[in-house]
């Protein structure tokens, strides 16, 4: 079990890349905080992962914390609730973001403000207050330190109709990964991001669209899978990367070596 006496905490997890992350890291022995803004998505998506896992020795436990992920009382309280929890944070992952459409001329203050709250300050004051407890507390399993990881995306390597502020916040993630290396490194803690590409979720499976077009025009033939994303994550957070930090990782079946619109 690589993930045997860890604690994790992932933002915006009851449904699509971030619960696919939790049950994973779950099904590896990790302890979860399991967030959702939605208090009745995040029940039920905790109550299903220690469903799965009861009466399983190995597998880890995954308790419920609802609330905004923007907000940096909140988001301290996410990291006590860690470690009030299980003793200790050894990993957390900035999973929870908003995609509103808009372009230049229509993007409005207030819609402006929302994606920047959420994707870059809730991800800037989640590493802040998991690196503190990571310094402040005895060596784990793994040693010293821990692992934060950011959710980018594609579209901030490749230009996307409709999504400047969305795009502009993905790519400062992947800056601030590498701004991180500098802080972070000398206390063990790796600091990365992943860039997903197309994605089937609940979100993009409403759209009867989405899988013929992303199918036609990804180089692999298909979307990426939520298991998909997980697999890149969970190798991340892992001992397997802990020379790895300051990266991106692009996980979107070769669509941005290529560069085809989804027009």
């Amino acid at each position: 079990m690589l993930f045997s006496e860890q604690t994790a905490v992932i933002t915006g997890a009851g449904t699509g890349i971030g619960f696919a992350i939790a049950r994973a890291l779950v099904s590896q022995g990790a302890n979860v905080v399991l967030n959702d803004y939605n208090e009745e998505l995040a029940r039920q998506a905790a109550d299903t992962l220690t469903e799965t896992g009861r009466g399983q020795a190995w597998v880890g436990r995954c308790i419920a914390c609802a609330g905004d992920a923007s907000e940096v009382g909140f988001i301290n309280q996410l990291v006590e609730t860690a470690v009030a929890t299980f003793g200790r944070l050894d990993i957390a992952i900035a999973n929870a973001g908003i995609t509103v459409f808009g372009d230049i001329f229509t993007t409005t203050p207030d819609a402006f403000q929302t994606i920047v709250n959420l994707n870059l300050r809730g991800s800037f004051f989640l590493a802040q207050a998991a690196a503190s407890q990571m310094r402040r507390q005895p060596d784990g399993v793994r040693g010293p330190g821990g692992s934060i990881l950011f959710m980018s995306s594609v579209v901030g390597h490749l230009g996307h109709p409709g999504l400047p502020v969305y795009s502009m916040t993905k790519a400062g993630l992947e800056m601030l990964a590498r701004q991180l290396v500098i802080d972070l490194s000398p206390l063990g803690i790796t600091v990365n991001a992943i860039a997903p590409g197309a994605t089937l979720t609940e979100r993009t499976l409403d759209d009867p669209t989405y899988v013929p077009i992303w199918s036609r025009i990804t180089p692999m033939g298909r979307p990426a899978t939520v298991e998909d994303i997980a697999q890149a994550a969970l190798f991340l957070v892992s001992p397997m990367s802990r020379h790895i930090t300051g990266q991106s990782l692009v996980v979107d079946g070769g669509w941005t070596s290529v560069g085809i619109p989804p027009v």
